[in-house]
């Protein structure tokens, strides 16, 4: 089931782009369907019967409706679907990929279900963490072999043909087959590769020379001979105007990508580059393709890791410092707020890099910024290095203007003719990591996006789960997945920044919290528990002290010490509010109407993961401490009501 969930947030998100800024979209749509599937353990409703037709319609309608951006100098964004129709409607698309997400997901979820109520309500969760470790680490190994989705196609339609046994039917077997051999037709499309993180995809225009790449079907990187980038992408080359070639001893390039920025330093004169870059297939795509083959230098050195992470850990120091166009494009799994490349756009992050500059050093970077944008990371140089940047503005791309900064925090920068003097926009920062957020706030469409969710899940509910007031006295396990939700979500993007916004670590941290998970239910199962206040109490003292703990003194400490007090820290919460869900779990009437309650409330909990945006990430300690008070309230509540009445 969890397999199923990881896979279809990360191949939806590849091939629409509407569903790339909100990833959490697809988790959200899992959660309803699982918790449905589970309100129907036990009913006539056959939803896993009919499974096959769902995920079959699922992938038919993302792959013959896919959603593709089309980069252009101006004018509105075009999308296009197949060849140069247009896209669906953006609510036409989101609410079809929604239905049938949380219909595949409700089948999967009445197959788990039926043999969850099988068990003792406690044996039945243990169960299902074992089998949930399980589908992280099988799609972490996928992962890690860039396995394109035929493969994760043939899994998860063997896990379903498991499931539907011994009733399996041939037509189920028929469709299972389509689906593997849709899958298998993408999978092997010409030019085409799966890393970690993107679906990249290889093309050329006709009578260009230049090798263009497309990551999630948006146009991302081109790769281009040095001669087109000295006639057209002079932007790469302005850092060096600035920079005395013999004083380019040691560069640094974040986002390395597919090698230009390297063979440019090459090309200028230095004499070492790390060249470092967070997609190993881009790497991977410069050393086979880019005709100045700069990953072959002896003179580079490539480190395949997150940005932000490398400049934290290194102790070596820089004459040059660039990032180099970083724009991943990419979200966390599940995460609908930070992308791969947030952190590394901090205050703190430009803090950190100053402290890698050699005496005399010099820091750029370059992109096309919106405005607001543009002001914001200006400001932020203005701020992490007491000096206004060098400000060299060209051309503009739908909407977004290409512009160079440059920083010498020893003095003025050489031969710059334009100092930046715009408006000041606040920095992101490791609290608020997001860049591209204007203001702090939730966006309108994510706000109207949202709301249809939710509407739409109490009516799913209503009509596919049957009365709501079943789940009554439950409510306090719904408080209890709303809380863990946001626990989870304030674990994955800690260990974001003290680590790298890595697939790896990200599937590390999923791994280690449904570890504690376990750990959690084992002792529930060996060891006669304190009353419920004294977890309660216990569960909010570890919310306190991770409020307490700075996430700066974290950064400071060497990878293993920091390592040890990040995971005390992040999963001492979640073992207790385990502890205190194992106790609450083992006595409930009915197993699946309860866990189903724990799923839809883990559904309210995504949604309000986008506070973060308005009061950064920290304060989801307040708001999980507060759930986890009206779950405490409402249990009480539960136990008082369902006492005996008094001879």
């Amino acid at each position: 089931m969890l397999f199923v969930e990881l896979a279809l947030i990360r191949w939806i998100t590849a091939n629409n782009v509407y569903v790339t800024e909100a990833t959490n979209f697809v988790l959200l749509a899992s959660f309803l369907g699982i918790g449905i599937g589970f309100l129907n353990a036990s009913s006539g409703r056959d939803y896993l019967r009919w499974t096959p037709l769902a995920l079959l319609a699922l992938v038919a309608f993302v792959l013959e409706f896919p959603v593709i951006l089309h980069s252009g100098t101006g004018g509105p964004l075009i999308f296009s679907g197949v060849g140069q129709s247009r896209a669906l409607p953006q609510p036409v698309s989101f609410a079809l990929v929604f239905l049938l997400t949380v219909a595949v997901m409700a089948g999967i979820g009445q197959g788990v279900a039926r043999i969850f109520v099988r068990f003792r309500p406690l044996s039945a969760y243990r169960y299902d963490i074992l089998g949930s470790i399980a589908g992280i680490v099988l799609f972490s190994l996928l992962s890690f072999l860039d396995q394109p989705p035929v493969t994760w196609g043939i899994i998860a339609c063997g896990g379903l043909l498991i499931v539907l046994a011994p009733r399996v039917r041939m037509w189920q077997v028929v469709l299972l087959g389509a689906v593997v051999l849709l899958l298998t037709w993408q999978s092997v499309t010409p030019q085409q590769m799966w890393s970690p993180y993107n679906k990249l995809t290889l093309h050329k225009r006709h009578g260009n020379s230049v090798l263009f790449i497309s990551a999630n079907n948006i146009p991302y990187q081109g790769i281009h001979p040095l001669s087109a980038i000295r006639k057209n992408k002079q932007f790469y080359l302005l850092p060096y105007q600035h920079v005395p070639r013999a004083s380019l001893g040691n560069v640094l390039i974040i986002g390395a990508g597919n090698g230009n920025d390297v063979a440019v330093a090459l090309s200028e004169g230095a004499r070492h580059v790390d060249a470092v870059e967070i997609d190993p297939l881009l790497v991977q795509i410069g050393r086979q393709y880019h005709p100045a083959h700069p990953y072959q230098s002896p003179r580079v050195t490539v480190h395949i890791g997150d940005g932000r992470q490398y400049i934290q850990d290194t102790h070596q120091h820089y004459n040059l410092i660039l990032y180099a166009l970083p724009d991943s494009l990419t979200a966390l799994t599940g995460q609908g707020g930070i992308r791969l490349e947030s952190y590394l756009l901090t205050s703190e992050a430009l803090a950190a890099a100053k402290a890698h500059l050699a005496p005399g050093g010099t820091f750029a970077m370059y992109n096309y910024y919106a405005p607001f944008v543009l002001n914001r990371y200006a400001t932020t140089i203005q701020d992490a290095f007491g000096r206004d940047p060098c400000a060299q503005l060209g051309g503009f791309l739908q909407g977004r203007r290409m512009a160079v900064l440059t920083v010498h925090p020893a003095g003025p920068v050489p031969n710059c003719t334009t100092f930046w003097h715009g408006t000041r926009v606040a920095p992101a920062t490791d609290n608020r990591p997001f860049p591209y957020l204007a203001s702090a706030s939730i966006p309108a469409p994510y706000l109207w996006l949202l709301g249809a969710i939710l509407l739409a899940s109490l009516l799913l509910v209503r009509v596919a789960g049957g009365p709501l007031t079943r789940m009554r006295s439950y409510l306090d396990l719904a408080f209890m997945g709303a809380a863990f939700l946001l626990l989870e979500t304030k674990s994955i993007v800690q260990f974001a920044l003290l680590f790298g916004t890595t697939w790896f670590v990200n599937a590390l941290v999923f791994a280690g919290v449904l570890v504690a998970v376990y750990l959690a239910v084992e002792t529930a199962r060996w060891v006669r528990l304190p009353p419920s206040p004294v977890l309660y109490g216990a569960l909010l003292c570890a919310l306190a002290v991770a409020w307490i703990v700075p996430q700066s003194a974290l950064l400071g400490l060497p990878v293993v010490p920091r390592f040890l007090a990040a995971s005390a820290l992040a999963f001492a919460p979640v073992y207790l509010a385990n502890l205190v869900f194992a106790q609450r779990f083992a006595g409930v009437e009915t197993a699946a109407t309860a866990f189903a309650a724990n799923l839809l409330g883990a559904m309210v909990g995504g949604a309000l993961e986008y506070l973060a945006l308005i009061t950064g990430y920290k304060f989801l300690l307040i708001v999980v401490a507060v759930l986890y008070g009206l779950a405490f309230i409402t249990g009480r509540r539960r136990g008082t009501a369902q006492q005996p009445a008094a001879p």
